[in-house]
């Protein structure tokens, strides 16, 4: 499944904010500088949404703000649910 987000990095805490236009918003505290945040945002997707680091891979986005996260392993619907916790 192909999981589209909006990064937000230089931010005070790693976290998943909030879905909105369709995007969930991940912050990290890493900057922008030679894939350091991708990396954070990665880790803050895996850990938030109790997922293997393994299972997420970055499909587009490297430079740009809104990414597409490849997601395997996983049904839509699980992977639903762990979206909704995270943010609650």
């Amino acid at each position: 499944m192909i999981l589209p987000v909006k990064g937000a990095p230089g931010s005070k805490k790693n976290e998943v904010r909030d879905a909105t236009d369709g995007m969930l918003k991940v912050c990290c505290t890493q900057i922008p500088e030679k894939g350091k945040a991708n990396k954070a945002i990665l880790e803050v997707l895996a850990k938030s949404l109790g997922l293997k680091r393994s299972q997420i891979s970055l499909l587009s986005g490297e430079t740009d703000s809104r990414k597409k996260f490849l997601v395997e392993n996983i049904s839509v619907e699980e992977l639903q649910r762990k979206i909704e916790s995270a943010l609650e």
